[in-house]
C-alpha cells in the first residue's frame, strides 16, 4: 500500500462528563492546551493534537504516515471502578474517540477501551465499541495485581480473537516508591518491567497454550524488557523447570504468537527486537502525540542501516495491515 501505519498513538478528548470524586477530569487552559488532573493532582498536560483530528492529520502527512492506531490514553481504563460504572466510563470515552477520529475517514484507526476487571461486561462493551466503528482494543497490562493469566481476562482475550478483534497492550499504574518517583524513572524504567512482567505472565501462564492461534495481540514500548532477556527466560525455563517450566513449550517457542512496537528510539536496540522477535513481529509505534514518543515517526527504522527494504515494507505497514486485518 506504501506510507507508514503507526499501531501505537494516543487521544484525549477535549472534554468528558463529570466521572465523580477521585476520577480524571480535564482542565482547559486554551484552544490549544489542557491539564489532565486526577483528582486535585496533576497529571499530565496535553494539547490539540490529542483532539483535533486537523492537526494530527497535518502531523501524519509531515512524517508520511498514511493510518494510525487512536487508542485510549492509559489513565482513562478505570479499572478501580465497580465493573458497571467503569462500563459507564468505557461507553463515555468510546463514543467520544468516535468523534475525534471520524475527520479522518480510514486514516485514523479507532481503539476502544473495556472495563477488563468484568470480563463479561467487558466483551458487552467490546461488541458494542467494533459495532459502532472501533477496530481494535487497547487493554492495559494488568488489572490490580491480576495479570494477563488471570482467568478471566483469558477469558476476554479468548473472545478477542473469535470475533477477529486485534489487542494492543499498553503498561500502566506503574509502581511508586521513592526511588521510581525521581526523574521519570516509573516511566524510564517501571514501564518496561510491566511489559516485560505481562508477557512472562502470557507464557508461564499458560495464555497462549489455552487461547487460539487467531489472537492478534501487539505490546506497546518494543515488549519492554522482554525481547533483551529471552536467553535469561530461556536459560531459566531449562535449568530451574522445577520452578518455571510451566507453559507447554520453552519461551522462544512463543515469540510468533505475538507483535511490538518499534518505539526503543535506536537502531542498536531495534536491531536486538528483530534478531529476537523477527521481522514479521514488529510494527512502527510512535507513542504520537506524547513527550516520550518519536518524532518523525519510524525515525529509528530509517536509521537502522541493517534492514533491507523489503524489511523497511514489513516494518512500516506490510506487518500493521495483517494485524488490522486490513
Amino acid at each position: 500500500m506504501g506510507g507508514t501505519v503507526d499501531v501505537h498513538t494516543h487521544y484525549v478528548p477535549r472534554g468528558w462528563p463529570d466521572l465523580g470524586p477521585g476520577q480524571p477530569w480535564l482542565r482547559i487552559d486554551s484552544e490549544r492546551d489542557a491539564m489532565i488532573l486526577v483528582g486535585d493532582s496533576e497529571f499530565r498536560r496535553v494539547q490539540d493534537d490529542c483532539w483535533d483530528a486537523g492537526v494530527r492529520l497535518a502531523d501524519m502527512d509531515a512524517d508520511g504516515v498514511a493510518r494510525q492506531v487512536v487508542s485510549p490514553t492509559p489513565v482513562f481504563f478505570s479499572y478501580d471502578l465497580p465493573g458497571a460504572e467503569a462500563a459507564a466510563v468505557c461507553r463515555i470515552f468510546n463514543d467520544l474517540a468516535l468523534e475525534i477520529c471520524a475527520p479522518g475517514g480510514e486514516r485514523l484507526v479507532p481503539f476502544c477501551q473495556v472495563p477488563l476487571q468484568d470480563p463479561d461486561l467487558a466483551c458487552v462493551e467490546l461488541d458494542r465499541a467494533v459495532a459502532a466503528g472501533h477496530r481494535g482494543v487497547e487493554i492495559g497490562n494488568h488489572v490490580g495485581d491480576r495479570d494477563l493469566d488471570d482467568a478471566g481476562i483469558i477469558t476476554f482475550l479468548q473472545h478477542a480473537a473469535d470475533s477477529g478483534v486485534p489487542v494492543f497492550v499498553h503498561p500502566w499504574d506503574m509502581h511508586t516508591s521513592p526511588r521510581l518517583d525521581r526523574w521519570m524513572a516509573r516511566w524510564l524504567a517501571g514501564m518496561p518491567a510491566e511489559t516485560h512482567l505481562s508477557v512472562l505472565a502470557m507464557i508461564l501462564g499458560g495464555v497462549f497454550d489455552k487461547v487460539p492461534d487467531s489472537l492478534r495481540i501487539c505490546f506497546a514500548h518494543g515488549g519492554g524488557s522482554f525481547p533483551f532477556w529471552l536467553g535469561r527466560f530461556e536459560n531459566a525455563w531449562h535449568r530451574r523447570g522445577d520452578v518455571i517450566a510451566t507453559s507447554a513449550q520453552p519461551p522462544s517457542a512463543y515469540v510468533d504468537r505475538f507483535s511490538v512496537d518499534s518505539v526503543v528510539f535506536d537502531p542498536r536496540a531495534l536491531r536486538t527486537l528483530v534478531d529476537t522477535m523477527g521481522v514479521s513481529q514488529v510494527m512502527v509505534g510512535s507513542d504520537y502525540p506524547y513527550p516520550l514518543g518519536e518524532r518523525p515517526v519510524g525515525k529509528v527504522v530509517d536509521d537502522a542501516d541493517f534492514l533491507s527494504e523489503s524489511d523497511r515494507a514489513a516494518l512500516r505497514w506490510g506487518n500493521a495491515s495483517r494485524f488490522l486485518g486490513s
